[in-house]
């Protein structure tokens, strides 16, 4: 269970996705080629069932080919067992053959290729994956609903409706798409609790892994337009924000659209194994590794000339304030900026691929699902005017609902009559600001 939930994690990892096979496959690949060279050495040995001697095997770790009886068959340590244990010697494994057929290996597994140390890796890694995965499920949950509910406040009052508020109304959907990607790639490849994603090649599952690379590329273009708006719009004064708000539209959902399809096209003529989970060509990963690295040092170099325009303006003398609220708006803007940004990201951008695997799949999966949380509470929740909006809209319900059963039991007729309250009460409200108005040359000539 813990393998495929591995092969998972690795395949959410955009930036440090390791080119290389998960161990649980490279088993399956082991077994279907050891089978592979059995039937060939059985047709040129002359083997069968029948044939004195030991027939070919897979043991579940290695491959032994046919021998006659008093024949000692030789084999190196599996190929695995070198990537886990890159320092260690690896030794040489001995079955003789005999009449009641093979013998047991030696040395043992054990001893000559550390498969002892290999379990007890995997014992603990089984725990630790797990825990990643519930810890990034929760947190793409909590996302996925509270962007949700963002979004229905940002579109439902006009008042909101402006530039700034639409570029994070598609920052906000990048992460609701990139959550339902997780969810969908999660519970179509690794529902089942085996090893048989290892040969799954179909459209269907190339098709979930396209779109769940556009889902996360999409949400990092997105954060770079989150911080292009920002610079733009602190460095000029005067700026048409409907064209820029259209070229923003492009690069946020168009180059991403580029990049995957690109891929996709590379990957289909060059490199069409398995479902696409995995990446053993370096070079075509990079056609999406790279633009998203790029986006990612762009965004950091623009949070950084940010923040010294935040300084300069907030230590002009128009500002006001003594040096210590100066410092606290600043920190308190530049931890505002940070999620927004996906500052976050630029920690392992460059790092090695095999480098901190631990604390990278914990900082960017699990941390990083709640991302999209803490850019909505941020960004919409704790925003003055989107709750200055929520209020108004509440204190005009209340007093619409007061007026509306006051006048009803004020006039019974009318309501009893099928008129509607709240028209009523409209229609009265427009008579007397009207009278109001009307009235207002006669008082200002009186004075």
């Amino acid at each position: 269970m813990a393998c495929v939930v591995q092969v998972s994690l690795a395949a959410l990892l955009l930036l440090p996705m390791a080119p290389a096979m998960h161990s649980d496959c490279i088993f399956k690949k082991e077994q279907a080629m050891c089978l592979e060279k059995i039937q060939r050495a059985n047709e040129l040995m002359g083997f069968n069932d029948s044939s004195p001697g030991c027939p070919g095997m897979w043991d579940n770790i290695t491959c032994w080919k046919p021998a006659h009886v008093g024949e000692m068959v030789l084999v190196s340590c599996p190929e695995l067992f070198r990537i886990f244990n890159p320092d260690r010697d690896m030794g040489v494994v001995s079955r003789n053959c005999t009449e009641d057929g093979w013998s047991e290996p030696f040395p043992h597994y054990f001893d000559a290729c550390g498969f002892d140390e290999y379990e007890s890796e995997t014992g603990d890694q089984d725990y630790y994956y797990l825990s990643v995965k519930a810890l990034y499920t929760v947190g793409y949950s909590t996302s996925l609903v509270t962007l949700t509910t963002a979004m229905v406040i940002l579109c439902r009052f006009r008042k909101l409706h402006c530039t700034r508020n639409f570029i994070h109304m598609n920052l906000f959907v990048s992460f609701m798409l990139r959550a339902i990607s997780v969810f969908i790639k999660d519970w179509i490849l690794y529902a089942e609790q085996d090893s048989n994603h290892c040969f799954i090649s179909t459209v269907e599952c190339k098709a979930i892994m396209v779109f769940f690379h556009y889902c996360v590329v999409s949400n990092y273009f997105w954060l770079f337009i989150e911080g292009l708006y920002l610079f733009t719009l602190l460095v000029e004064t005067f700026f048409p924000e409907r064209r820029y708000f259209y070229w923003y539209t492009i690069i946020g959902w168009g180059t991403p659209t580029v990049c995957v399809t690109v891929w996709a096209t590379l990957r289909l003529y060059f490199d069409d194994t398995g479902c696409w989970d995995m990446n053993d060509s370096t070079a075509l990963w990079w056609v999406i590794k790279g633009p998203v690295v790029g986006s990612i040092m762009v965004n950091f170099v623009l949070f950084i000339g940010i923040i010294v325009i935040l300084v300069q303006k907030l230590q002009s003398p128009d500002m006001g304030g003594n040096e210590s609220s100066i410092y606290l708006r600043l920190a308190r803007s530049t931890l505002l900026l940070i999620p927004l940004f996906g500052i976050h990201y630029t920690v392992f951008a460059f790092s090695p691929e095999n480098v901190s695997k631990r604390e990278r799949l914990v900082f960017e999966l699990g941390l990083g699902s709640f991302q999209g949380f803490v850019v909505a509470v941020l960004y919409c929740f704790l925003n003055g005017e989107v709750q200055a909006e929520i209020k108004r809209k509440w204190r005009s319900w209340k007093v619409n609902r007061y007026f509306a059963v006051d006048f009803k039991h004020r006039h019974p007729s009318l309501a009893s009559s099928g008129v509607n309250g709240g028209t009523q009460l409209s229609i009265l409200s427009k008579s007397s600001s009207q009278i109001r108005m009307s009235g207002l040359p006669a008082d200002n000539l009186a004075t």
